[in-house]
């Protein structure tokens, strides 16, 4: 017979975590659905803490006393930079974000890391001619590869993925990550009305491959310094670079993607308009050709 002391523990975590769910999810759909100045505000706080639980991981202590220059300018270092392109200067962004070197390699990955996906969601999102739909995209794929990974390694099991990082993963989990994100950039393209299909499946499997790349390289730090959880900034979840790796990893290609495309969402892009991309700085002309 279960006690109730026994049982007690777990209901109330998965009840910490419905509960966080049932107020994080929706507020972030309105945020990203609304866009704008809430969207932009949304961003800035994530990044904020992602560098706070990223710096505790390189080393950095946040505890009371402890606190000291180096750790305000990086918690400051994402922001500005997002405020920077909020203005128009991504160059400058993205400048500012590979400048953060100077914290040295451990903490420089961190701002890294929240720097470039807080500007990827940014980007992505204030494109004209697209909205809501190209972060949707990628948020849906990510959820999709996570939940597929889960089910397929479940119910199929088989050799492990990457034993010596994250024992728990299976080859056969990764597999169905990568199905589940393709059927579900499928289904949004599908209902976006924007049309591209196919490109919508074969992004999707792409990105999902990036988010679990994201998950790993996440799982490998963590072992690497000796902790579970990233932090604890999410009640019942853990921390924010623990739900948000795979969206992290997954939103600097789409961005990058998008360029090739402009004026339409990302997941419409054929090789030949990315190849034209690459190639447009040293012969302006082949671009016509990929249209």
């Amino acid at each position: 017979m279960v006690t109730s002391s026994s049982a007690n523990p777990r209901w109330s975590d998965l009840r910490l975590r419905l509960i966080s769910a049932s107020v994080i999810v929706p507020v972030a759909l309105l945020c990203i659905w609304a866009g704008g100045s809430a969207y932009r505000l949304m961003i800035l706080l994530v990044s904020i803490g992602l560098v706070y639980e990223g710096a505790a991981m390189a080393g950095l202590s946040w505890q009371k006393g402890a606190r000291n220059w180096r750790g305000a300018l990086l918690l400051l270092w994402p922001p500005l930079g997002l405020l920077l392109a909020m203005k128009g200067e991504w160059r400058a962004a993205l400048g500012l974000a590979l400048s953060a070197a100077i914290f040295g390699a451990a903490q420089w990955a961190c701002v890294a890391v929240a720097s470039l996906g807080g500007l990827s969601l940014l980007w992505l999102r204030e494109q004209p001619g697209t909205g809501a739909l190209p972060v949707l995209f990628i948020i849906l794929v990510v959820i999709a590869s996570d939940s597929g990974a889960y089910m397929a390694g479940r119910i199929i099991g088989g050799p492990k993925l990457a034993p010596s990082i994250s024992p728990g993963k299976t080859r056969s989990g990764a597999a169905g990550g990568l199905v589940a994100a393709g059927l579900a950039g499928l289904a949004v393209a599908g209902c976006s009305g924007q049309g591209g299909l196919a490109g919508g499946a074969v992004w999707g499997m792409i990105l999902g491959c990036a988010a679990q790349c994201g998950d790993l390289a996440e799982s490998a730090a963590k072992r690497r310094v000796g902790i579970k959880d990233s932090g604890w900034l999410i009640p019942g979840h853990g921390g924010l670079l623990d739900r948000f790796d795979g969206l992290l990893a997954a939103a600097p290609l789409a961005a990058l993607v998008s360029l090739a495309v402009p004026g339409q969402v990302f997941w419409t892009a054929l090789p030949v308009d990315i190849l034209g991309a690459l190639l447009h700085p040293f012969f302006p002309s082949f671009s016509a050709f990929s249209h």
